[in-house]
């Protein structure tokens, strides 16, 4: 394209280039930060996607690696196949996909670096662009069968459980270091495709090892770290491209995906070496299982938690993941409604780590329009359950389970939860007692103040919006 151009125009070319790649990294920073609120965060990723539309036109064109023609296919493919995808799939289901979209970065970035070192002769790299390259090959890599896996644990066709072989954390730690050793040896004879391939096919093995292992209850800690990975591959990727766009992106994602990760592991009380190296919990629960036979529950049903809640003055209602199971949020919503239609006060309380990912019950609540104002923060919220009346807990468990709070002994002790035990009264909607992902019994079930509303949370939902309206 710049062939076209007057020879005056050329000349400053690569500096308005730098200054579009400004604008564009303008727009990632400004969307990253309204990512940090549910009311902000859809323009923000509007921004971001923004930006990286122009960084990706403005690249293939500066660099007139492909006609106009195909840019313009590629961006309508791409729109339709993101449409379809973000229209089919299921709030259940966004885990997955976003553990899809961290292995199709990560596996980009190595396939980048890749290309680069297939395209030029390995030997015209300086040392930085060849350290930059193992690397990312290396992290890449790793992103891209990590992410795999987590998307199987996730799926359920891979159990949720610890798979390992015996010394699994010593085989692991030894053949990163392997790996490590072998970008070094890389850097030193880039022209060895021995050495290459065998970073390249042991990038991939770890990647494998590392997460099967993992517990499925560590699932969002770990989809959050694999974003951290596949922006760290990402800016390796632009070192080795020599583009300022990419590398600053790609740390930008790096570093929002480790504070992230950070976040995760304080809302856990775990520390991120015991989540990459040791297993916390094993699956779902299930309308079989059961919890402790020896004590008693108080079971309510539909009428009853109807009476409660409409003469109720605050109500707050704390989602977990059997929420999105039961597709329920709709429900809860019209729910809601008609409490605020008889003057009750709703509040919703959100742990960090309800859901399996990052954020999972503030897009699930969006989906159903519920006021972002209506959305409080653990922080926030904890303080006024004293002053509650009524809390619905919906497919919640070990994020209000008081063994965090009274139980030294307790695999989930320390972990910060909802305070919902300070309210005068909790209703549990969930199918059985069976344990949540740390596979502990609840105190909460058996509580005096509690009481539990069995059956699939929508079902249950729908039965109280119906009590609700005989009301009147």
């Amino acid at each position: 394209m710049s062939q076209f151009l007057p020879e005056a125009i050329q000349s400053f070319l690569p500096n308005v280039i730098q200054l579009i790649y400004l604008v564009a990294t303008g727009f990632f920073i400004v969307g990253i930060r309204r990512l940090g609120s549910p009311a902000t965060a859809r323009s923000g990723n509007q921004l971001a996607s923004i930006g990286m539309l122009i960084g990706v036109a403005v690249t293939l064109f500066d660099q007139e690696i492909i006609s106009f023609e195909f840019i313009v296919a590629g961006v309508v493919i791409g729109a339709a196949i993101g449409v379809f995808a973000a229209k089919k799939v299921q709030m259940t289901a966004m885990p997955e996909m976003v553990a899809v979209f961290n292995g199709f970065g990560g596996g980009a970035s190595a396939l980048v670096a890749w290309g680069e070192l297939a395209r030029l002769n390995p030997t015209m790299f300086d040392t930085q662009s060849l350290i930059t390259t193992g690397l990312s090959i290396l992290i890449g890599s790793i992103t891209f069968t990590g992410s795999f896996i987590a998307f199987g644990k996730l799926k359920g066709f891979i159990g949720g459980g610890r798979i390992a072989l015996p010394g699994q954390n010593i085989i692991n730690l030894v053949l990163t270091a392997v790996a490590l050793f072998l970008v070094g040896w890389f850097t030193i004879d880039p022209a060895n495709q021995v050495i290459f391939w065998s970073l390249f096919g042991l990038a991939l093995l770890i990647g494998v090892l590392t997460v099967l292992p993992i517990g499925g209850a560590d699932m969002p800690v770990v989809i959050s770290l694999l974003n951290s990975y596949s922006g760290i591959a990402a800016s390796m990727a632009g070192f080795v491209l020599g583009n300022n766009l990419l590398i600053i992106s790609g740390a930008l994602v790096g570093a929002a995906g480790l504070i992230l990760t950070n976040i995760m592991c304080k809302a856990m009380n775990r520390t991120l070496t015991n989540v990459l190296f040791g297993a916390f919990g094993g699956g779902e629960e299930g309308p079989s299982a059961i919890g402790d036979s020896d004590k008693t529950v108080q079971q309510t049903f539909a009428d009853d938690v109807a009476i409660q809640c409409a003469y109720a003055k605050k109500v707050v209602i704390a989602p977990g993941y059997g929420l999105a199971v039961a597709q329920a949020q709709h429900v809860l919503k019209e729910v809601a409604n008609l409490l605020e239609n008889k003057g009750v006060e709703i509040k919703y309380a959100i742990h960090p780590v309800a859901g399996r990912m990052p954020g999972h019950m503030n897009v699930l609540l969006a989906e159903a329009d519920v006021p972002y104002d209506q959305l409080y923060d653990m922080e926030e919220i904890n303080p006024e359950f004293a002053s509650t009346d009524v809390v619905l807990i919906i497919g919640a468990n070990d994020v209000v389970n008081p063994a965090a709070k009274t139980s030294p002994g307790s695999p989930i002790y320390g972990m910060p939860i909802l305070d919902v035990d300070d309210a005068d009264r909790t209703i549990i909607f969930k199918r059985s007692l069976s344990p949540g992902y740390a596979g502990i019994d609840n105190a909460l079930f058996y509580s005096d103040k509690n009481q539990m509303f069995f059956g699939d949370a929508k079902k249950s939902l729908q039965e109280l919006a119906t009590a609700i309206k005989e009301l009147d």
